[in-house]
């Protein structure tokens, strides 16, 4: 079992950065593909990125990709979200998940909310026009 904790929203200007993190509990957090969701209001909970255990291989929604990158790091049971050119169509709150079951990366599987086992509760980011 993990748990995870997110960090680093907040309120920017369209154009401008932010990084997430998710820290997540344990010493087995390399045993984990690891993803990052959004919801904005009156919204389904929609797919940004996901990355595999070691990091290796890691994918992105339409939406961003080009402007945000995944990343993890083991050693410090941490993922996180670099997010660049940031719209205000990326408001929302911003949720890491992570999957224990699955052993490899999948671009059909990991897109789903349900395929992962462990959830954040979450951090806000708030993209000004």
């Amino acid at each position: 079992q993990v748990q995870l904790v997110e960090s680093g929203g907040g309120l920017v200007q369209a154009g401008g950065s932010l990084r997430l993190s998710c820290a997540g509990s344990g010493r087995t957090f390399s045993r984990y593909v690891m993803g990052w969701f959004r919801q904005a209001p009156g919204m389904e909970r929609e797919f940004v990125a996901a990355i595999s255990r070691s990091g290796g291989s890691r994918f992105y929604s339409d939406s961003v990709k080009g402007r945000f990158t995944i990343s993890r790091d083991n050693a410090k049971s941490t993922a996180n979200l670099q997010m660049n050119s940031l719209k205000p169509e990326d408001t929302a709150v911003y949720y890491c998940a992570a999957d224990s079951r699955g052993v490899y990366l999948s671009t059909t599987f990991h897109v789903n909310v349900s395929h992962y086992d462990y959830w954040g509760q979450g951090t806000q980011v708030t993209v000004s026009s």
